[in-house]
């Protein structure tokens, strides 16, 4: 595409100017992130193709190191017969607020790195004596460490792991063409893989996530999966859509990514005084 901009290394982005809301905040719910940022994105290898390769896995390199820079953007998705909206931040750290509009639990989730809110509806307000908002955590994973709530719906959402998965070993991208989207032109790319060597990419997660990251992309035993990427003119991610097939069932995922990088998008923990603590509970990858 003419015009297109060549990433020639990885940006250095600053953290939001009001900072991301952590969990175990104040009375306003609100805190800086602490401590190492927990794992959520793979990393290209130094081995790995250059920018200025404009193959199709030369570009989808470049567009993961594009999305990486972006760190979040505003995601809507629909996963199999589940979706919703609200802002992904997928590196430093890890949150997601987003707006249910399917039948689910609650309306609205939460997730500041290792403690997920469910609720903002009449429904957890009647059921936890007029709190609108139920706080959790995760049990730990088999070698102690914190688990991030919902990571399985997380890391279907996250545009880096799809990347990675797209341009892992043994995949080969295809140049589909030159497409209208909205009111710009996109690139369409398109990978063939499974839900083993999907999670199999995700090298900096450890071998618990990759499983439950495995299952998510395969809840009804699909095991082929098509990955189709659009790119705009930055080489950034904004639109994935997962389908695949098995021999119990089908995978049918699209996800779309807008305000990339944007200094607005915020996932904000709610106020204590309106949250129930419910202790520890176990989410299923397949958790939406």
């Amino acid at each position: 595409m003419a015009g297109r901009q060549r990433l020639a290394a990885v940006a250095v982005v600053a953290l939001l100017a009001s900072g991301l809301s952590g969990c175990g905040g104040g009375a306003d719910g609100s805190a800086e992130p602490s401590g190492s940022p927990t794992p959520t994105s793979a990393s290209p290898t130094a081995s790995a193709a250059k920018p200025t390769d404009r193959s199709p896995h030369g570009v989808l390199l470049s567009a993961q190191l594009a999305m990486q820079t972006a760190r979040r953007a505003k995601v809507s998705y629909r996963l199999g017969a589940d979706a919703g909206s609200g802002p992904l931040f997928w590196q430093p750290k890890t949150a997601l607020q987003v707006k249910r509009s399917t039948p689910a639990d609650a309306e609205q989730l939460i997730v500041v790195d290792t403690v997920a809110y469910q609720g903002g509806d009449a429904a957890t307000a009647a059921r936890q004596g007029g709190r609108h908002w139920e706080r959790f955590t995760v049990p730990p994973d088999p070698d102690g460490r914190k688990e991030i709530p919902y990571a399985g719906l997380i890391d279907l959402l996250n545009p880096v792991e799809a990347l990675a998965a797209a341009t892992a070993d043994g995949t080969d991208p295809a140049f589909v063409g030159e497409e209208k989207y909205e009111d710009s032109t996109v690139e369409h790319y398109r990978v063939t893989t499974n839900a083993e060597r999907y999670a199999a990419a995700q090298t900096q997660l450890p071998q618990a996530r990759r499983d439950g990251l495995r299952a998510a992309l395969a809840p009804g035993g699909s095991l082929l999966l098509t990955l189709d990427l659009w790119l705009n003119d930055k080489d950034q991610l904004v639109r994935l859509q997962r389908t695949g097939s098995g021999d119990s069932g089908r995978a049918d995922d699209s996800v779309l990514y807008t305000d990339l990088a944007g200094a607005l998008l915020s996932a904000q923990a709610p106020a204590e005084t309106d949250t129930a603590d419910t202790g520890v509970r176990t989410v299923s990858p397949l958790a939406r």
